[in-house]
């Protein structure tokens, strides 16, 4: 593709609100813009570089026998009240019920629900060791 083709642009100045040098050399060449506070759209460059990166670690892991997985983004609140870090957690932990009243988090981490799935799954010690890794935007 030609760089004239290229969906975003560059920017001469960073916006005065960068702080970051990182941050202002991404902005400037087009890698990324910020829709609010912590906030990005990936545009096209960022998001060939992080295919790039993913696929050295899927790689990688897939070396040492790993295998990739995919866990949802919003659990039952069950798994995360048999650890009781639904209670520890404060307003960082978003909850929430869906239509039928059960109570919900979005997840912020996976160790629950990778404990319960692993837990349901080997049966025998014949199957350990597995290695399990997933790769999600937050």
């Amino acid at each position: 593709m030609r760089l004239s083709q290229l969906f975003s642009q560059t920017l001469r100045e960073a916006p005065a609100d960068t702080d970051i040098e990182s941050h202002k050399f991404l902005l400037r060449a087009g890698y990324l813009r910020q829709l609010g506070a912590g906030s990005f759209s990936y545009l096209p460059l960022a998001q060939r570089s992080i295919r790039k990166i993913e696929t050295i670690i899927r790689e990688e892991m897939d070396k040492i026998g790993g295998q990739e997985i995919t866990m949802p983004v919003v659990h039952p609140a069950s798994v995360w009240k048999e650890t009781n870090r639904y209670y520890e957690i404060g307003v960082e932990l978003t909850r929430f019920q869906d239509r039928g009243g059960r109570d919900m988090v979005l997840a912020m981490t996976h160790e629950e629900v990778i404990a319960d799935l692993v837990r349901k799954e080997i049966e025998s010690y014949k199957q350990l060791p597995v290695l399990l890794y997933q790769l999600q935007t937050k």
